[in-house]
């Protein structure tokens, strides 16, 4: 699709970049971007196009830099799905809403993450992976696994009495090499 855009727009197209499941919830961190960039600065791209504005990012900050740096080296920033063209000061004032947006938008989704993840761990449910010493009730809250729990309780009283990580974890992988001897 965007490969149809650059042709009918006329644009030459240099190299197609793509950072695949890579968030971009920040530029520093994605290879192909920072490549990108690096090719824009040696003068070899005066457009990036873009699906959508927030595949290029979604902090209000990083997309303030960028337009910085577009603005610096005289490119510019198409973006198919969001009609966002950075070429006039009405595309970049509309760029500037948008990223407003999706910065938002991760916003209430990391807060709303974080309300259900303490309200299901007061509740007793512990998401993911329960740790050694602990189960699920047929009810789906996290227990005291009595099975397990001697050996946590054990590693507590090892460590009360100065064992360090490495000597505690010894002593049980010692012990577990001699019940297999002894089987």
């Amino acid at each position: 699709k965007l490969l149809q855009l650059c042709k009918f727009k006329e644009l030459e197209v240099y190299k197609v970049y793509k950072d695949a499941g890579i968030s971009a919830k920040d530029m520093e961190h994605r290879p192909q971007f920072q490549e990108m960039l690096k090719d824009m600065k040696e003068g070899k791209i005066n457009y990036i196009v873009a699906y959508k504005l927030d595949r290029i990012t979604r902090s209000v900050r990083d997309l303030e830099e960028l337009i910085s740096v577009l603005e610096q080296y005289n490119c510019f920033l198409l973006c198919d799905r969001d009609d966002v063209n950075t070429s006039t000061a009405n595309g970049r004032f509309f760029v500037r809403m948008l990223t407003v947006l999706s910065q938002l938008e991760i916003e209430i989704v990391s807060e709303r993450t974080k309300f259900g993840m303490v309200g299901a761990i007061k509740s007793g449910h512990l998401p993911g992976v329960k740790p050694l010493g602990y189960k699920n009730d047929s009810t789906r809250r996290t227990i005291i696994d009595p099975a397990t729990a001697p050996i946590i309780k054990r590693v507590f009283d090892l460590y009360l009495q100065g064992k360090t990580y490495l000597q505690i974890a010894t002593i049980f992988n010692n012990e577990n090499k001699k019940k297999k001897e002894n089987k």
